[in-house]
């Protein structure tokens, strides 16, 4: 299986999308799997000639005869997903911050459920990723696909949603997010609910696993890891990385390269 990774050009698109990447698995008799863990990130991935089969935690592709463009988009998961890849795949995807697939796709069309499949936004989504897949320089895919990304640009007004993120990254207590910006508790969660999928709690919890993806290589040990993001204590920490996981920190960690840029995968 072959991985590229690109982080977007436009000065636009790096506010909200963390970056794209293609993935090729040219043998019709191999079978790849990973797990892919709970973030807050947006993901939509296409695929070109498969077909997709979702259960509760896995999602399996399977190389096709349809001549047809597969989309899925993925917002809201609180356990690992097991990806598996199955015969000769292509495949891209688009990560988008949180809050960034806001300003390019209709809300109403993204966080009615966790994961989507046969996901087909506009009108002409499938002949553009069509033609990207059908375009054969890599450079040329990057530069269509950030024009297609560009062309659905629809700028919100989500500052107060900005806001409440940063303040719940900050570790404020929903109380205390609700006293600062004079709304009630049900209406953020009802806010997170409509622009992210996800509860205001699920939030936090994924945030600070994430941190401590990004911080673990610079933490002498797992106390101090815990203690760097926020967490209580280090049975807090141990609670919510298993829950998250399925794993213990100590074996997730022997497991993931966290000098990696793509550090969402569990290969």
């Amino acid at each position: 299986m072959k991985l590229e990774f690109y982080k977007p050009q436009n000065e636009i698109l790096k506010k909200y999308i963390e970056g794209f990447y293609f993935l090729a698995q040219d043998k019709k008799s191999s079978r790849i799997n990973y797990l892919t863990f709970p973030n807050n990130f947006c993901i939509l991935s296409v695929n070109q000639h498969v077909e997709i089969e979702l259960t509760e935690r896995q999602i399996l592709i399977s190389s096709s005869d349809k001549q047809d463009i597969m989309a899925n988009f993925v917002s809201r998961y609180s356990e690992p997903i097991e990806v598996i890849y199955q015969g000769v795949i292509n495949e891209f995807t688009t990560y988008f911050k949180p809050l960034g697939a806001n300003h390019f796709i209709d809300e109403a069309k993204i966080f009615n459920q966790p994961i989507i499949t046969d996901f087909n936004p506009f009108d002409d989504f499938k002949p553009k990723m069509e033609k990207i897949f059908n375009e054969g320089n890599r450079e040329r895919q990057l530069e269509l696909l950030e024009i297609y990304w560009l062309s659905k640009y629809d700028k919100k007004d989500l500052y107060l949603m900005g806001q409440i993120l940063i303040d719940m990254e900050a570790d404020l207590k929903i109380e205390q997010v609700a006293d600062k910006h004079q709304i009630s508790r049900k209406h953020i969660t009802t806010m997170f609910l409509r622009h992210m999928g996800k509860t205001p709690s699920e939030y936090r919890k994924i945030h600070r696993f994430r941190n401590t993806l990004l911080n673990y290589k610079n933490s002498k040990n797992l106390t101090a890891l815990s203690y760097e993001n926020l967490f209580y204590d280090q049975s807090h920490f141990i609670k919510d990385f298993k829950a998250l996981t399925h794993l213990h920190p100590s074996g997730f960690f022997k497991h993931v390269d966290t000098e990696s840029e793509n550090i969402w995968f569990f290969i």
